[in-house]
């Protein structure tokens, strides 16, 4: 089972559940659904959410097509919207061991991230709030100040504020690597800046039965039509586990209407290359669907 954000036509947005292809508005059949961060409240020690979902919208009518609402040629913000309202979004860093090498590669050998990947306790950071994050379809941005900007593509976790894993989502927590490896204290000016980050296009709940997927994550950048750089990397090749890292984040923190994780990247496109305006990452994460941006840059 799959939920999303949609825009409507009156202006408003509202959840929906996607269910074999067809899109239907929950947050008219129960008022606890109404956003994201009511439902992540109401989820607190349910274990049945997917199911409790399926069965409200027995005998209930479309709102729209899925397959339409993820049109690439849909321009972004219509219909389809990033799936978070009043969430922060954190980020692990250092959990793949390709994520290690080129950290310490842009950091001049330094050492620091080595000592990361190895510690006990996880690299976590905080990304962006609701108003620096681009839906389906929507710009990223690259900063101006900067010459090596890459996209770092993501599994997302969708948390209540029990700290309970409520589904997944695909995430790119878009990079300056340049700023990032002159100096380790530039963190945040190399990843917190206003769409500097994208999520979506759905949310696949969790099952309580199975337990976390080992996700295959698909990424590749389109320049002027021409795929410059892909690459593939499945969750299962994390050091660190999904577990580990919300108890992580979780500890001396509140997060009142939830909060999204993204987990870390194991794709990282070779030195000779950066984003450009125009380009166009998509990242793709079986069984949740493609997150597909174009980039544009900031003025100094």
């Amino acid at each position: 089972m799959k939920i999303c954000r949609l825009a409507f036509p009156d202006g408003s947005t509202g959840l929906a559940a996607e269910k074999d292809k067809a899109v239907y508005r929950i947050g008219m059949i129960q008022p606890q659904w109404q956003d994201l961060g009511e439902l992540l409240r109401w989820s607190i020690g349910r274990r049945d959410l997917p199911q409790q979902i399926n069965d409200a919208i027995q005998g209930s009518d479309p709102v729209a097509d899925w397959i339409d609402l993820t049109d690439p040629s849909r321009p972004g913000g219509s219909g389809l919207v990033a799936p978070l309202d009043r969430q922060e979004v954190w980020a692990a860093g250092v959990t793949y061991l390709r994520s290690r090498q080129a950290r310490e590669e842009e950091s001049k050998g330094s050492g620091i991230y080595d000592r990361v990947y190895e510690a006990e306790r996880p690299e976590l950071f905080f990304k962006a709030t609701a108003s620096r994050v681009a839906g389906p379809n929507e710009p990223i941005r690259i900063r101006a100040d900067a010459h090596w900007n890459v996209p770092e593509p993501e599994l997302a976790l969708v948390i209540n504020p029990a700290m309970e894993i409520v589904g997944y989502t695909v995430g790119n927590d878009v990079s300056s690597r340049d700023i990032e490896g002159a100096n380790p204290l530039y963190l945040p000016q190399a990843k917190v800046y206003r769409q500097c980050c994208a999520l979506g296009p759905s949310i696949l709940l969790a099952d309580p039965v199975t337990g976390a997927p080992d996700f295959s994550i698909h990424a590749e950048i389109d320049r002027a039509g021409q795929i410059i750089w892909s690459g593939d990397i499945r969750t299962s090749q994390m050091k660190r586990s999904f577990a580990d890292l919300v108890d992580y984040l979780g500890r001396e923190n509140i997060f009142p209407d939830g909060v999204i994780l993204m987990t870390g990247t194991g794709l990282v496109p070779p030195d000779t290359i950066t984003l450009k305006p125009a380009d166009v990452v998509t990242i793709s994460i079986e069984g949740i669907g493609a997150l597909r941006n174009s980039v544009i840059q900031g003025k100094q």
